[in-house]
């Protein structure tokens, strides 16, 4: 059942999980699909010389980069996102992401719900 009321949740509050095939990444669920109608929010922490390696899905991503320097592949482009910088990702787009930092890097990501294609 989503949620009915307003709910603040503090990161401190969501357990980081590892994110699977991914090296030094964590994920923290602030809203996940079963709270919300239309959109989850997530919180992606990657340690120095971390990687998220390439893969698709029928969804779009809007990503906003918090802290570090995160380098991002999309299909054969490749992005520089810092602090305060954002990039959205189109569905069925292959993508990447490197922390090329000397510190973690943090992105929020939000995604639909539900595909918004097929690949």
């Amino acid at each position: 059942m989503f949620l009915k009321e307003p709910k603040i949740v503090h990161v401190s509050e969501v357990k980081p999980e590892q994110v699977p095939n991914a090296e030094k990444t964590n994920i923290r669920v602030l809203f996940s699909p079963k709270e919300t109608p239309t959109y989850a929010m997530r919180l992606f922490e990657i340690d120095v010389g971390g990687h998220i390696p390439a893969h698709k899905h029928p969804w779009e991503h809007e990503i906003f980069a918090l802290e570090g320097k995160i380098k991002v592949k999309v299909d054969d482009k490749y992005f520089t996102l810092e602090p305060k910088t954002a990039i959205y990702i189109p569905p069925c787009s292959t993508h990447e992401y490197w922390n090329i930092g000397n510190v973690k890097a943090k992105f929020i990501c939000t995604i639909p719900n539900k595909p918004t294609t097929i690949c």
